[in-house]
């Protein structure tokens, strides 16, 4: 199901040029007229991104986006300004209302849609963090409040960029914040300082004399210790194409040269807030569920857990319109791993494929130990092709690993049969979880070491 894009606007004309763009994008459009209308259209069914203009009679943009920021409600649905003001202080006032990014007419369209499927995927993410958190809550955890994001103070940030100055006026300006900037001119030694310490933001030149900008933010993201480190690009005012490319990879935000100070903190304080609040989350849910929910011996989610959570995991896919997928996979032949070289080393072979299976998964995914040999992975807004991928991708990289046990031989090299189900509108949990069975079934009985997705038609 697309994305659901509200378009804020006074004017027909420009309300109806924007829908127009957005539905050529395959988006569902809604619009809104002034200020008032907005909020409560925002406030009874949350859109995944607001465009605002900030021209607006009675309520401006800016009011209405600090409105829309103050509501728990609507507080973490993205919102892009979008305005013929030009100026940096009008920027920069739009971000210090909340907004997540501020775009100037004539609107590029290409960096529109790349902007807006980011702030999507951002959407997407947080609403996952935040339903995992309910679910929490259920197990006796405690809710997260909006205030652990309010104070950036201590926070550190890595800068790599070989301009001297730039890095500098950067770094001088973040100090004012009580924010901590490493910089680094050369990217292979960032890389191994990226390694070694936590930052909560990671700002990346695009350029760089010495390397690939965009390709080092690349393999920052590829890493598990920097994977899910907001990142910033600074980029050329007239690279528009190079912007997209870097918003398409996966980079959160960006600052255009010449670089505004001020704008540095308002986007730096975005950034390392929803960090925070994302953190937080996350810290809160290893806690308060830890004992309850979790495996003993893998770490995972237990089955407790999963029959609870994805009940709602799978409501918010009806709420949103959007797919959700379910991966089964069962390791092959487990059973000889106990009765050749024991049950310490089979404890040992289950560890290290759920390890292997959450390295290759996103925060927002589901991992839990279904039972015995088997583990389930649940992933939200994912549809068909992209399942299909990384359940490849996993059933590869296990195939490829050989797994260390404590006797001889000390290493063996095992393979997992992976069954995949997408849900449909009139889906429960129940369906969804015996389609995907029956497609393990189908590999188990037809050579194993493959993935299937399950069909109507009879499986080949």
């Amino acid at each position: 199901m697309a994305a659901k894009i509200l378009v804020v606007d006074d004017l027909l004309p420009n309300r109806r040029l924007l829908e127009a763009k957005l539905k050529g994008g395959y988006y569902d459009v809604r619009t809104a007229e002034n200020g008032v209308q907005a909020i409560e259209m925002a406030t009874s069914n949350p859109p995944d991104v607001i465009l605002l203009d900030v021209m607006m009679p009675e309520m401006d943009g800016f009011e209405v986006c600090k409105v829309l920021k103050g509501s728990q409600a609507t507080m973490d649905i993205p919102v892009v300004m979008v305005t013929a003001l030009s100026d940096v202080e009008d920027r920069v006032q739009g971000l210090n209302s909340g907004a997540d990014d501020f775009l100037t007419k004539p609107i590029n369209d290409l960096a529109l849609f790349a902007r807006i499927r980011s702030l999507v995927r951002l959407k997407s993410m947080t609403d996952e963090l935040k339903l995992r958190d309910k679910t929490g809550e259920q197990f006796g955890g405690d809710e997260v409040t909006r205030d652990v994001e309010k104070d950036v103070a201590g926070s550190k940030v890595l800068i790599i960029d070989d301009d001297v100055a730039q890095a500098q006026q950067i770094s001088t300006k973040l100090s004012e914040i009580d924010v901590n900037a490493t910089v680094i001119s050369n990217p292979p030694d960032a890389v191994r300082t990226s390694e070694e310490e936590t930052f909560d933001l990671i700002m990346v030149s695009a350029q760089l004399s010495s390397d690939d900008g965009i390709q080092l933010c690349t393999h920052l993201r590829s890493q598990e210790k920097t994977r899910n480190t907001p990142l910033l690009i600074i980029i050329e005012d007239d690279k528009p194409d190079l912007l997209v490319k870097a918003l398409d990879m996966g980079i959160n935000d960006y600052l255009v040269t010449p670089i505004d100070s001020n704008e540095v903190i308002a986007r730096v304080k975005i950034q390392v807030r929803r960090k925070k609040y994302q953190d937080a989350l996350q810290a809160n849910q290893q806690q308060s569920l830890e004992m309850a929910v979790r495996d003993g011996l893998t770490g995972l989610y237990n089955r407790r857990y999963f029959d609870t959570h994805v009940e709602r995991m799978l409501q918010s896919s009806k709420d949103n319109g959007k797919p959700l997928s379910l991966m089964i996979l069962d390791m092959d032949h487990f059973k000889e791993v106990n009765d050749t070289h024991g049950h310490q080393s089979g404890d040992e072979v289950l560890k290290q494929l759920s390890e292997l299976i959450m390295k290759s998964v996103r925060p927002s995914d589901l991992v839990a130990r279904y039972g015995g040999e088997e583990f389930v992975v649940v992933m939200p807004s994912t549809d068909l092709k992209n399942s299909s991928y990384v359940g490849e991708r996993i059933r590869k990289i296990i195939e490829s690993t050989p797994f260390d046990i404590p006797v001889d031989p000390g290493k063996i090299n095992k393979t997992v049969s992976i069954g995949l189900a997408v849900s449909i509108p009139d889906d429960d949990s129940n369906k969804v979880i015996e389609r995907a069975d029956k497609a393990l079934y189908h590999v188990k009985n037809t050579g194993r070491n493959k993935v299937a997705v399950y069909s109507d038609k009879p499986l080949k």
